[in-house]
């Protein structure tokens, strides 16, 4: 039986893992409340009753599954969700910090929302993209109407249900590219939406987006003006990590062979050279890959340019105006001079985009990219925010540390 300490309870009266309580103490030292942070990778719908989100759905066929299953059951039969074991049985908590709620919710909150707003409150971070986890791998659904159905319904759940409960979450609608026609009408519809900063495609699908009949969604994006993101994800059923025989390869490789396919196609198609006025984001994909791809592509390049007729620059001056969320972050695992190398390859000072992933199990707090020896302040100060602002075209406000202030805090 696990026993709390008297310590922890005079921290947090009543709660049994206050999985925070070092992240606010840091936030506090270090001044995270005194200048924007924007976080650009978190989650909000696992553990939500998938029986409330059925009430979104158009097609009455699958509305009847998630009123059906219980969570798990759907995800497992329907979803085509993930295998792997990420808790490690228990040695990681994967899935526990889902419980990490406030003790006090308004009545009517979704606990998704209530999570973000706290995890927001106690480690500075001022907006919070956030995106549904069930999404990402709807593009390996081997049902083209799961992807459409279900990535239209959670963009209403969060539009109507999270976003209006804090002005600090922000969302990513989940384009369903499967059906081109389904995501021009969802960039055209959501657009003007309060609190949208641009949109989601899951990374780990086999469409080739290039093909014609995705053009019109390239042009209404950049029409828009709002970018672009691929989330990646793992994938253990694809046939090259299948030879591997344990999960960890699948998950540690999975999440950067998704981007390099998505972006291997953007560049070499040239849909980046035709539509210039798109900016382009790799999230969960981690940084070292970046410069494999840059150099990778560049000595492919320079041997058949003639493969890659749209192109006007080398493959990597491209890629180095595309935008790189932090987490998971590699640096720990490297020497400082080459993580200095990889952040100045990649155009770090400018493209790195600070992330958490919260909750889920590895994510990074703010305080990874501000203990980094070989990054200035203010160039710490860009990661963590600045960018985002930029990218997103946010007011550069502390709301976190003004709803503390109200608080008397």
């Amino acid at each position: 039986m696990a026993v709390t300490s008297q310590h922890e309870l005079e921290i947090v009266p009543g709660r049994r893992r206050p999985y925070l309580i070092n992240a606010e103490r840091e936030a506090e030292a270090r001044g995270f409340y005194d200048f924007p942070i924007v976080d650009v990778d978190s989650h909000v719908t696992d553990g939500m009753d998938m029986r409330r989100l059925a009430r979104y759905l158009r097609n009455p066929n699958i509305a009847r599954m998630f009123e059906k299953y219980r969570g798990v059951d759907l995800r497992r039969v329907h979803m085509n969700w993930n295998l792997g074991d990420r808790p490690i049985a228990g040695r990681s908590k994967a899935y526990g910090v889902w419980d990490d709620l406030p003790e006090h919710i308004p009545e009517g909150m979704p606990r998704s929302a209530a999570r973000s707003a706290q995890f927001m409150d106690r480690t500075g971070i001022d907006y919070l993209v956030s995106f549904p986890t069930i999404t990402l791998t709807l593009g390996v659904n081997p049902q083209p109407e799961m992807e459409t159905e279900v990535a239209g319904a959670l963009n209403r759940w969060l539009l109507e249900e999270v976003v209006p409960w804090d002005e600090r979450i922000l969302v990513m609608p989940t384009l369903p590219v499967s059906d081109p026609d389904a995501s021009v009408e969802a960039v055209l519809d959501l657009a003007d939406r309060r609190n949208v900063v641009g949109w989601m495609i899951a990374a780990a699908r086999s469409e080739p987006l290039h093909l014609r009949r995705y053009l019109r969604l390239w042009s209404a994006i950049e029409e828009v003006g709002k970018p672009v993101a691929f989330h990646t994800a793992p994938n253990w059923k694809e046939r090259p990590f299948e030879v591997m025989g344990r999960f960890f390869p699948a998950h540690g490789l999975g999440f950067s062979f998704y981007s390099m396919v998505q972006m291997t196609n953007l560049v070499l198609s040239g849909i980046v050279e035709r539509f210039p006025g798109i900016r382009w984001i790799f999230i969960e994909s981690g940084q070292s890959w970046v410069p494999f791809m840059m150099a990778r592509l560049d000595q492919q390049y320079r041997m058949r340019s003639s493969e890659a007729p749209l192109l006007r620059r080398l493959p990597s001056e491209y890629i180095r105006e595309m935008y790189f969320t932090t987490q998971p972050f590699e640096d720990h695992t490297l020497e400082p001079e080459v993580g200095r190398a990889i952040f100045d390859l990649t155009n770090g000072p400018r493209s790195w985009l600070y992330a958490s992933d919260y909750p889920h199990h590895d994510f990074d707090l703010p305080g990874m990219i501000w203990s980094l020896p070989y990054l200035s302040q203010a160039e710490k100060r860009a990661v963590l925010g600045e960018n985002a602002l930029r990218l997103f075209g946010l007011p550069a406000a502390t709301p976190t540390r003004e709803r503390r202030m109200a608080a008397g805090r």
